[in-house]
């Protein structure tokens, strides 16, 4: 049986991580669970699952889960909870939790010798070099959960890499496909949240709507397959029915299509490198899918993916600014402190603003983060 950690196993991800496990029990045994708050869910998911040990950010959630359990079970608290579960003995750590949060925990995950099904963006965006040189000092398997590195890694899998020509990441567009600037200067908080195609949290629904998303996937496209963000594309795919390509060098593109289904990338990873059937997958039908349509991204509308590019071939710490300033601004923006084009604005202010560290270490890019979110939030949150 394969041993799984997942970090933050009460998000959409995690959710459906444990969905996804559920039609392969004789396959799997979940070791520990985290969760931020919602001791409600993890107390759900303890009796189910059965978790050696389990972590939550409070202590007086701690309290309360205690109570609420009488299973025989760990409870760790805090930051420092989270790097302490991935030291148990496990097979697979699943990386869902939301933010910086997720970083040191995922390295100390990969020092310990433990394969990564990496859900979490800012990892790779903001230490994307760190943690790639220890991935590969360590020779574990670091496996994308997104959707579209998901459809890359299938693409690629029994071709020679020398023969790439590029990559070319889908976007949906997000709810806001097709508007100019002036149609986003009053849009709400509900309507940035109204995503077309999938059921996600609020956070990276915001940043599809700036296709901010897209830009962070750029990133983490660069560091996953080692490849020059010079070769990798960005396409609106409004039907989200291919979920990325891979284009060759002799000019054949190979293409990964399915249902906009997350628990699919999600068995992809933890069954890597075998597939396995789930139960209530969609299959798609082509004889109902009339149209499969492309269009290149508004980059002038739309300024978070070309901000993307630009904090990508700065590199350095540039990176961990973007992704920093960004989770502040949609942090204002939902709590309607914001206007929606701000976002964009507050990030690129943050940008010009910063002094690069060109080769940064852990704290470096922990203090740039904290600076950067506190400079943001002083100015906003009067």
């Amino acid at each position: 049986m394969k041993k799984v950690i997942i970090l933050g196993s009460t998000g959409s991800i995690g959710t459906q991580t444990l969905d996804v496990i559920k039609n392969f029990r004789e396959n799997f045994e979940i070791v520990g669970l985290t969760a931020y708050n919602n001791v409600e869910l993890l107390s759900k998911q303890i009796r189910e699952f059965n978790p050696k040990v389990v972590a939550v950010k409070d202590e007086d959630k701690a309290n309360q889960l205690r109570e609420n359990l009488k299973k025989n079970v760990e409870i760790l608290t805090g930051s420092k909870g989270l790097q302490e579960i991935v030291k148990y003995d496990a097979d697979l750590v699943v990386v869902a939790v939301e933010g910086i949060a997720g970083l040191i925990p995922t390295v100390t995950a990969i020092q310990r010798g433990k394969d990564i099904a990496l859900a979490n963006k800012e990892v790779l965006v903001t230490a994307g070099q760190i943690v790639m040189d220890l991935v590969k000092k360590k020779d574990i398997t670091l496996l994308p959960v997104d959707s579209e590195h998901s459809a890359i890694l299938q693409c690629l899998r029994g071709n020679d890499k020398k023969e790439v020509s590029r990559l070319i990441l889908t976007a949906s567009g997000g709810p806001f496909r097709g508007k100019k600037k002036e149609d986003l200067r009053k849009v709400t908080v509900n309507e940035a949240l109204n995503h077309p195609n999938w059921k996600m949290g609020k956070k990276i629904t915001i940043d599809s709507a700036t296709l901010m998303n897209k830009g962070f996937e750029v990133i983490e496209a660069k560091w996953l397959f080692d490849i020059s963000e010079d070769k990798i594309d960005v396409i609106v795919h409004p039907q989200s029915i291919i979920h990325s390509m891979v284009e060759y060098i002799d000019g054949s593109v190979i293409a990964q299509l399915a249902a906009a289904d997350m628990r699919i990338p999600i068995q992809y990873a933890l069954n890597y490198p075998t597939r396995n059937y789930i139960n209530g997958i969609n299959f798609l039908d082509f004889s109902l899918t009339t149209q499969l349509t492309f269009e290149k991204p508004d980059l002038e509308t739309f300024r978070c993916l070309s901000l993307a590019y630009e904090a990508l071939k700065i590199g350095g710490t540039m990176t961990t600014v973007l992704n920093a300033a960004d989770e502040i601004a949609v942090s204002l923006f939902l709590n309607k402190k914001i206007e929606f084009l701000q976002i964009a604005e507050i990030i690129e202010e943050s940008m010009k603003e910063h002094n690069n560290i060109q080769n940064p270490t852990l704290d470096d890019i922990i203090n740039v983060d904290k600076e950067v979110k506190e400079k943001i939030a002083k100015k906003y949150m009067r």
